[in-house]
């Protein structure tokens, strides 16, 4: 068990889905997936039928225990209104499995410690390995919005080497730059981590899981969400990413912040960050904070948004609007 997991009572799906990332959710795929030894498996947005040159790349990184395929409708959407943009060419949109997600869960080289430094780093080594450009925009969804802030932070320390770029846009979508008050905390995501730890490592199908869970005490919205990380392996199920990587990767995400980071941004860079009206995370206080950043002159620069009508999972409970806030700002980016 990783050393800060505690257990503690009450056990709130809308308290859960505050850390954890968007429902997986199952189906066919779309578009190709590639991969190379040693680096993160991602998916790229199919190409737009316009044919005008990729002259700049967004990359999007999912949520904790999601995955690239979570985002691939946001992805082609996205996608779309920028090459539909008489002002913008053709936009790359990568969609990365973070280390311990998705397809990256399956690659041996990809080895501890299981933390936002290294997590964002991955995403680094995957753009020099690959030979491509660095990203213009870089979009994190919850845990995938501190590893964007860490792979802002780490390029512009000089981490990644002289030739690494920054993004001219950082987007941070319902995440909480700072580190997480324990004491407040009543420990929901901990209990669920724990639990699926205790699990047999043979589990015999998706219902039985979420039977399991329901029996546990867990709500049935929060066990079929569960049950949803399973993928097929033989007369088996598996989880469709690596549980005590992800719970190292958790324990780094709460103690983690990135203030210093936002109340200076690097020259020519823009953070926004998104905040979903109906999230429960963002108290009062920390709203006043991220609003004076914003109201502040510098070098870089802050800005924040309110999505409204949606909670947490901001790409599928209120997509049209989540792309009505970045679409055009991104179209800018030149």
């Amino acid at each position: 068990m990783a050393r800060n997991l505690r257990n503690k009572a009450g056990i709130s799906h809308h308290h859960l889905v505050a850390f954890l990332g968007s429902p997986l959710k199952l189906g066919h795929r779309h578009g190709s997936f590639k991969r190379s030894l040693e680096t993160l498996a991602f998916e790229e947005v199919p190409h737009s039928p316009t044919q005008k040159p990729h002259r700049s790349t967004a990359f999007i990184l999912h949520g904790l225990l999601g995955s690239a395929r979570n985002w691939r409708s946001f992805g082609r959407s996205l996608s779309s209104i920028l090459s539909s943009s008489s002002s913008a060419s053709d936009w790359k949109i990568v969609a990365v499995d973070l280390r311990n997600h998705g397809k990256s869960a399956e690659i041996n080289g990809i080895t501890p410690p299981h933390d936002m430094v290294n997590a964002a780093k991955d995403v680094a080594t995957l753009v020099q390995f690959k030979g491509w450009d660095w990203p213009d925009v870089v979009i994190g969804h919850s845990m995938g919005g501190k590893v964007a802030l860490q792979y802002a932070e780490s390029c512009a320390r000089g981490d990644y080497g002289d030739s690494a770029a920054l993004p001219k846009q950082l987007w941070v979508l319902d995440s909480d730059p700072g580190d997480m008050n324990l004491d407040n905390s009543d420990g929901e995501v901990e209990k669920v981590l724990q639990t699926l730890q205790s699990l047999p490592s043979i589990i015999p199908s998706r219902k039985w899981l979420v039977d399991h869970m329901i029996e546990l005490g867990f709500s049935k919205p929060l066990s079929e969400w569960i049950g949803s990380n399973l993928k097929n392996s033989g007369e088996h199920v598996t989880w469709a990413f690596n549980l005590d990587g992800a719970i190292q990767m958790f324990n780094s995400y709460r103690e983690r912040s990135y203030w210093s980071l936002l109340e200076q941004p690097p020259r020519g860079m823009e953070i926004a960050i998104v905040r979903a009206e109906k999230s429960d995370r963002w108290n009062p206080d920390l709203i006043q904070r991220l609003d004076n950043l914003a109201s502040k002159g510098g070098e870089g620069k802050v800005s924040v948004h309110v999505l409204p009508k949606s909670g947490h999972w901001v790409h599928v409970e209120n997509p049209h609007g989540l792309l009505d806030i970045m679409a055009p700002k991104i179209a800018c980016v030149v």
